[in-house]
C-alpha cells in the first residue's frame, strides 16, 4: 500500500480519537490533516503505521485541547461539542464504547479531565490500545498511564447516570416526543420529561438562546408546545437524526439551510435533559446555516393571529 492508501484506511479512526479528545469536527479534521502532513513529510517507514498515526493525532489534539480549554473559559453561555451526524469509524468488537464515548452527556464528562487524562482513557477505555502504546502517544511511563485511566475512569463513573436506557426505549420515546411536539400538546410533553428536565441551549453568544437553562417538567413542556408550532409557520422544519448516538433532530429552514441541533438524553423512561445546539459555528460541517436572527425577528413580525 501506498503512504495515501495506509492513511486513508486510518482516517476513520483518527478523526474519531481526536473528535473524542477535543469535542469538535472542525478541530479534530484539522488534527487529522496535520497527522497526514507529518506522515507524508517523515521519510521512514513505522512498523506499524496504525500505532505511529494514532500517536501523532493524539499529541497534535492534546495539544490542541489546551489552547481550547482557555477558549471555552471564556465562552458565552453553556459549551456543548459540536453535532456529530454519524461517526466513521466502526469496530463491531467495540460497538458499545464506541457508542457511549460519543453522546454529549459523555463528552460533557470527558471536559471533567486534563488533557492528558482524556487521551489515555480515550485510548484505552474506547479503542483499547495497550499500554505500551498510549505510553508512546502521551509521551509518559506505561505505570504513569495507568494510573491516569484509574483517575479518569474515577471521574466519569462519578458522573454517570445510574441507569441508561436501551436503543429501542430511546427510539420509541423520542417518537412520541417528536409527534407531541408536532402537535404542540402540553400533556403530552409533560408526561414524557422527567420532573427535573432541563432544556438547554449552546448559542455562543452568535445566536438566540434561552437566558438560562428552563427546568422542570411544567415550564419545558409550555415553551416547546409554544415555541415549535411557531417555528413551523415561518416554514422551519425538523428532521429526526441520530446525533452522537441519542435520538435528535435537525431543524432546517425554508431554504434547507441549518438551524439548529436537539439532542434528547433518556433516563429512566424519561427525558432527562434536552440539549439544541444554535451556535453557527458549530453547525457550518452540516452544510449551509440559517440565520438565526433573522427567523427570530420573522417570528416577532408575525400577525397575532397566525402566532
Amino acid at each position: 500500500m501506498s503512504k495515501v492508501e495506509e492513511f486513508e484506511a486510518l482516517r476513520p479512526l483518527l478523526f474519531s480519537i481526536a473528535y473524542r479528545i477535543l469535542g469538535s469536527v472542525g478541530e479534530a479534521e484539522d488534527a487529522v490533516q496535520e497527522t497526514w502532513l507529518r506522515f507524508d513529510a517523515s521519510s521512514a517507514r513505522p512498523v506499524s503505521t496504525k500505532s505511529y498515526l494514532s500517536a501523532a493525532v493524539t499529541r497534535i489534539s492534546i495539544d490542541v485541547l489546551r489552547s481550547a480549554r482557555v477558549r471555552r473559559e471564556e465562552y458565552t453561555g453553556p459549551w456543548f461539542p459540536e453535532p456529530l451526524l454519524s461517526d466513521p469509524y466502526q469496530d463491531p468488537a467495540r460497538a458499545v464504547e464506541l457508542a457511549d464515548s460519543v453522546s454529549m452527556a459523555a463528552l460533557l464528562l470527558l471536559e471533567r479531565l486534563s488533557p492528558l487524562e482524556r487521551a489515555v482513557f480515550v485510548l484505552r477505555e474506547v479503542f483499547g490500545f495497550g499500554f505500551d502504546e498510549i505510553a508512546t502517544a502521551v509521551g509518559r511511563s506505561e505505570a504513569a498511564c495507568r494510573q491516569l485511566v484509574v483517575r479518569a475512569r474515577r471521574h466519569m463513573e462519578a458522573g454517570r447516570p445510574r441507569f441508561a436506557a436501551g436503543r429501542q426505549e430511546r427510539r420509541e420515546l423520542a417518537s412520541r416526543f417528536f409527534d407531541a411536539l408536532k402537535d404542540g400538546d402540553v400533556g403530552a410533553l409533560r408526561d414524557l420529561l422527567a420532573a427535573d428536565v432541563q432544556l438547554v441551549g449552546d448559542g455562543g453568544g452568535k445566536a438566540p438562546q434561552l437566558a438560562r437553562a428552563v427546568a422542570g417538567a411544567e415550564n419545558v413542556a409550555r415553551l416547546l408546545a409554544s415555541v415549535v408550532p411557531r417555528l413551523a409557520r415561518v416554514e422551519v422544519s425538523f428532521e429526526r437524526r441520530e446525533i452522537n448516538g441519542q435520538e435528535g433532530a435537525v431543524y432546517r429552514d425554508r431554504d434547507g439551510r441549518v438551524l439548529q441541533t436537539l439532542v434528547l438524553d433518556v433516563l429512566d423512561g424519561r427525558i432527562q435533559t434536552i440539549r439544541t445546539v444554535l451556535n453557527p459555528d458549530k453547525l457550518g460541517h452540516m452544510g449551509p446555516v440559517a440565520d438565526a436572527w433573522a427567523i427570530t425577528r420573522e417570528l416577532r413580525r408575525a400577525p397575532r393571529q397566525d402566532i
